[in-house]
């Protein structure tokens, strides 16, 4: 497909931390390697937009609303204009996008897990009880829970930096991240292990980044498809499918890992749980590559038929 340049800088929205900005120019560097023009001075012009998540830093954010936290005035910026494209973390999208907006490219999906901290290097099976952990994450709080009841979860929030600060600072023994995030921060190497998806199932799209426009935008859209990552785009197609099925609510902790076989076949791995972590439904659901998306909603009907009537309402 032969792209046409902007006239104009291409703008991409983001939001301002460490970890997002990291995002920003990870697209900003595949674009220009994607088409070269784009590498000269002042063609690519990154706008740090400042959302609700980032301004609300003292409730978890399920107490703070939940879904769209973190995208609600990036998507308002790209759908006035004032923005080409948004660079969101996946996990932080509403499976229902506003009208007129669409997430046509993904790039390739990072390491998908969850990295364990501990200030004393213990291990989450060797912390002694009553050991804190923070986590703002009502997913990990409950299969923390779920595997070890004889702890404590207190909510941490804020960025990457400042939740490994409080954690240096004793306010936890304990905290988790997203392996994802610490490799584009050159972080990964203080971690003191990574939990696999066995023991702590990912949230729903993380490690991907996805890129965002204006349904109308064809220019914008044309430049992007060399960018995207079909395979990171059916796993996530598969998650993002089980949990629109399943439509939480933001106090309900839903995970969900789907994983390529390499001969066309798709595993998708999906959990609910309590936020206390006192029961969880997990379920393992296999189907074509080619089949991603009803892989995924079938999963949830399925996950959904089992559940108790109240624990999607997060009680």
């Amino acid at each position: 497909m032969t792209s046409v340049l902007p006239i104009g800088p291409l703008r991409i929205g983001t939001r301002g931390s460490p970890l997002a900005l990291a995002q920003a120019h990870e697209t900003r560097a595949r674009l220009v390697a994607a088409h070269p023009g784009l590498g000269v001075a002042g063609a690519i012009e990154i706008v740090v937009i400042k959302t609700t998540g980032d301004r609300i830093l003292d409730r978890t954010l399920a107490d703070a609303g939940g879904k769209g936290l973190f995208t609600k005035e990036i998507e308002e910026a790209l759908a006035a204009g004032t923005i080409d494209l948004a660079v969101h973390s996946m996990k932080d999208v509403p499976t229902v996008l506003p009208d007129g907006l669409d997430i046509p490219c993904l790039l390739p999906r990072a390491d998908a897990r969850d990295a364990w901290f501990s200030r004393s290097g213990l291990s989450l099976d060797e912390l002694p009880a009553g050991a804190v952990v923070g986590t703002a994450s009502l997913r990990r709080q409950a299969q923390v829970l779920a595997r070890r009841p004889d702890l404590r979860v207190v909510p941490l929030r804020g960025n990457v930096g400042s939740r490994l600060a409080k954690l240096a600072a004793g306010e936890v023994a304990a905290t988790l991240l997203a392996m994802a995030g610490l490799t584009r921060l050159g972080l990964a190497g203080r971690v003191t292990g990574v939990l696999e998806p066995e023991v702590m199932v990912p949230a729903v799209a993380q490690g991907a980044i996805g890129i965002e426009t204006r349904c109308a935008d064809h220019g914008t859209r044309a430049l992007l498809v060399p960018l995207h990552c079909p395979e990171t785009g059916a796993r996530v197609a598969a998650e993002r499918a089980l949990l629109a099925v399943l439509d939480g609510s933001c106090r309900t902790p839903i995970a969900g890992y789907a994983t390529l076989d390499g001969r066309g076949g798709l595993r998708l791995e999906a959990v609910v749980l309590r936020p206390d972590g006192s029961e969880s439904f997990a379920s393992a659901s296999l189907g074509a590559v080619a089949d991603a998306a009803a892989v995924g909603a079938e999963a949830g009907h399925q996950l959904k038929a089992r559940l108790p009537a109240d624990i999607l309402a997060g009680r």
